[in-house]
C-alpha cells in the first residue's frame, strides 16, 4: 500500500490574510485548537507564510512582557500577523510519497507541512496529527 499526501492531509484549511491581526490569530488557535495557519493572499491565493503555535505564543510573551497584561489585547490587536509569520518554509505536493514525506517531516522537525498545487496554492496541510491520525487507522486495522 503506497500513500500519497492527499491520502491523510487535512483540506479544506483554515487560513489568515496578511492583514490578519495577531489578536485574531491568537483566537482562532485559542478557539478552534489549531496549531498552525497558513497565511494566504486573498488576490492571488498564493500562500505567503505560516504562523505556528510556537510564533505565536513567543509574540504574545513577547507583548505581554514589554506592555503588561492590562494592555495585551490592545498590542495584540496593532500587531500585524505578518510580523510573526514564518517566511521561509518548506511546502510539498498532494501526491509526493508520504513515507518520503514523513522522513523529511522527521529529519526536519516539522510540525506541519503546507501542501500546494504547482501554481503555489495552498490546497491542504499536513501535520503531526495526520501522522498520528494514520498510525490509528493502521493499528486498528491490525487486530
Amino acid at each position: 500500500m503506497s500513500l500519497i499526501v492527499a491520502d491523510v492531509m487535512t483540506s479544506p484549511v483554515f487560513s489568515l490574510t496578511p492583514e490578519t491581526s495577531l489578536h485574531h490569530a491568537h483566537c482562532v488557535t485559542r478557539d478552534k485548537g489549531i496549531r498552525h495557519l497558513p497565511v494566504v493572499d486573498p488576490q492571488t491565493n498564493q500562500l505567503v507564510g505560516i504562523v505556528t503555535q510556537k510564533t505565536l505564543i513567543g509574540k504574545v510573551f513577547s507583548l505581554l512582557a514589554t506592555y503588561g497584561g492590562n494592555d495585551l489585547e490592545q498590542h495584540e490587536a496593532e500587531t500585524n500577523i505578518m510580523e510573526v509569520a514564518l517566511k521561509d518554509f518548506d511546502t510539498i505536493n498532494a501526491d509526493a510519497n508520504l513515507a518520503s514525506v514523513a522522513t523529511f517531516f522527521l529529519s526536519n522537525k516539522h510540525g506541519c507541512l503546507p501542501v500546494v498545487d504547482n501554481d503555489q496554492k495552498l490546497i491542504g496541510i499536513l501535520t503531526s496529527s495526520d501522522f498520528v491520525k494514520l498510525a490509528i487507522k493502521l493499528l486498528e486495522t491490525d487486530r
